[in-house]
């Protein structure tokens, strides 16, 4: 294919998607399902399972477009755990998050077990439920509205999930390397501690003087050029140290949160261009979805699904327990964390480089359940929204009327 080919190719896709985003924005709020599964649903529609319209050059690009989509939603989480955005619901946050990573993870384990797949399988499935897809969680949020309480907590919920769900999958991946006799079983520990803690550090290193020089060009507010500078140093550094990108992010837009006293909004330049990528992210994840994996889930890919489903469900109840929540806000928690994407396949590649006897079931299972939890999670976290918004003004109307 020309140069000139493929250069025309590609800005003709770009611009049909961005345009897809427009009208797809406008049916979200007409309709019952979400942007999110809107855009993943027309991306099938024209991948290889469907009309086959995306252009091979395009492709090529998705993962590039996948990391810069997942920097900048990993930098606005991060810019959620804030005093002044969590205030009293940062109890709710720890609690919420740590418990329903654990539940999930115990629920499927023992399912699976219950139903003879192997024990180490079970174990390595288990941690991988445990993740949420951050990207797909932040779009409905932002799409339904930031301003409610429940929306604020979840997306803090949703910014501590991902890291629950990797230690929990270092220390599974140890366990099981442990009980087959793996000589390495230490070095994975190392590489996952190393992977973790280097994003951590990485995060504070550019986040402090990130937080201090900010906002300095035009006073009291960052322009788009610091932001994204910022986000793309961070991301290409964890890249070169490959440690977690992700996590790497969300430590520095926290730490630029809570540390810059000179200026509140330091995320309100790059809002704005984060969509474009969203969009994009979301329509060729739908066109790479594998359809006919699907047809081979069989006992154990049914209940996984049904599995992750109810630990989510009975993890965000009981840490709705333990945090002191309201009764919508536990009942609906667990829902809201249904959508599951990048995260856990790059779990379950990680385990099947590590364990082949296990590689053929982990990722036909984790790709096959990603595609029913990424089309369908969005609609449940939506719904949640709504129930738990609902919830919320009665309350406050009860509240208000005379006694």
């Amino acid at each position: 294919m020309c140069i000139v080919e493929s250069n025309y190719q590609f800005l003709l896709t770009v611009g049909g998607i961005l345009l897809l985003g427009l009208l797809t924005s406008t049916l979200g709020r007409k309709s019952p399902l979400p942007r999110v599964t809107l855009l993943l649903l027309f991306g099938l529609c024209i991948g290889s399972n469907g009309f086959d319209l995306i252009p091979e050059v395009f492709s090529e690009w998705f993962e590039l477009i996948a990391i810069l989509a997942l920097l900048m939603v990993g930098f606005l989480l991060g810019g959620q755990l804030t005093r002044r955005h969590l205030g009293a619901g940062s109890r709710k946050v720890f609690w919420f998050s740590l418990v329903a990573a654990l539940v999930t993870a115990l629920t499927v384990c023992v399912a699976l077990v219950l139903v003879g797949a192997p024990l180490g399988l079970a174990i390595l499935l288990g941690c991988i439920a445990a993740a949420t897809d951050a990207a797909a969680v932040l779009d409905v949020v932002a799409e339904f509205g930031r301003r409610t309480r429940f929306g604020r907590v979840l997306l803090g919920v949703v910014a501590l999930d991902d890291v629950w769900a990797l230690l929990l999958f270092s220390l599974g991946v140890a366990l099981v390397a442990s009980m087959s006799g793996a000589a390495e079983s230490g070095g994975i520990v190392v590489a996952a501690a190393r992977e973790i803690g280097g994003a951590l550090l990485l995060g504070l290193a550019i986040g402090l003087p990130g937080a201090y020089l900010t906002g300095r060009v035009r006073e009291g507010e960052p322009i788009l050029t610091e932001a994204l500078a910022l986000v793309l140093l961070c991301g290409g550094i964890a890249l070169w140290l490959e440690v977690s990108y992700l996590i790497a992010a969300m430590v520095m837009g926290a730490v630029i949160a809570n540390f810059a006293r000179h200026h509140k909004h330091p995320f309100h330049a790059i809002e704005g261009i984060e969509q474009p990528f969203l969009v994009v992210f979301f329509v060729l994840a739908g066109a790479s979805m594998e359809l006919d994996v699907l047809l081979g889930l069989g006992l154990v890919g049914g209940v996984y699904l049904v599995s992750r489903v109810a630990g989510k469900c009975v993890g965000g109840w009981l840490g709705g327990v333990a945090s002191g929540a309201s009764p919508a806000a536990k009942r609906w928690m667990g829902p809201a964390l249904m959508p599951q994407a990048g995260v856990a396949i790059g779990m379950a590649l990680v385990a099947a480089n590590e364990f082949p006897e296990y590689r053929q079931l982990l990722l036909s299972l984790t790709i096959a359940s990603t595609v029913v939890f990424e089309i369908l999670g969005p609609v449940f976290t939506r719904w949640a929204l709504l129930r738990v918004c609902a919830a919320e003004q009665h309350t406050l109307k009860q509240e208000a009327s005379p006694r």
